[in-house]
């Protein structure tokens, strides 16, 4: 409760850099809970705990309108509890889930809900091709922890020219189109279909 409130007060923002603005239902809860985690896990083993079952962290930062609204999730625990839930996806089945628990509890989700649910699901794609990062970068978006292999290569420069793969350290960088929201997130998944995920389309 006491992080909650310190979240709205402050905003979630840019933790670990210069910026430190925003409010809690506009920004996303990746870092925190990645932070809040990392120190409980050091608590435990710390205390003597088995050390915890290790999984990809996956950053996820595009501008997509996401959210829990305050109207379809009035409680703050309850909404930064799902976030948390959200965040810590593992496999697609886990947000089905999730919506049919938020239908159940809140009704029909809005679009922004959705579109979270939609996040979720990438993230646990992500996790499960071992795609650490997905940025913007400019105005390209930035794809972390690629191999490309050569047939793949190939491919990249026929469906994106402009797109660039950088070995040494392991980025894609796809020119971003422009799109919104639901749109955005479909073209990322088709960039993943096409070139990233080597089990597409089996």
């Amino acid at each position: 409760y006491v992080a909650m409130k310190d979240l709205e007060i402050r905003g979630a923002g840019n933790l670990l850099g210069g910026e430190q603005s925003g409010h809690i239902a506009d920004v996303g809860f990746d870092l925190y809970v990645r932070l809040v985690g990392e120190a409980v896990s050091e608590f435990r083993q710390s205390a003597g705990g088995e050390a915890p079952e290790q999984t990809l962290e996956v950053r996820i930062e595009i501008p997509i309108d996401a959210h829990l609204p305050h109207t379809y999730v009035p409680s703050d625990r309850l909404r930064l509890e799902m976030y948390k839930r959200l965040a810590e996806v593992q496999k697609a089945e886990d947000v089905t889930e999730i919506h049919a628990e938020l239908s159940d509890r809140y009704g029909t989700a809005p679009d922004p809900v959705l579109r979270l649910l939609d996040v979720a699901r990438l993230r646990a794609r992500m996790r499960q091709i071992g795609l650490a990062e997905l940025t913007l970068a400019g105005s390209m978006i930035r794809f972390a922890s690629v191999q490309l292999p050569e047939s793949r290569q190939v491919r990249l420069k026929r469906l994106y020219p402009k797109g660039l793969w950088r070995p040494a350290t392991d980025t894609l960088l796809i020119p971003k189109p422009v799109r919104r929201d639901a749109d955005l997130l479909a073209f990322v998944n088709e960039v993943i279909d096409q070139l990233l995920d080597p089990t597409a389309g089996q």
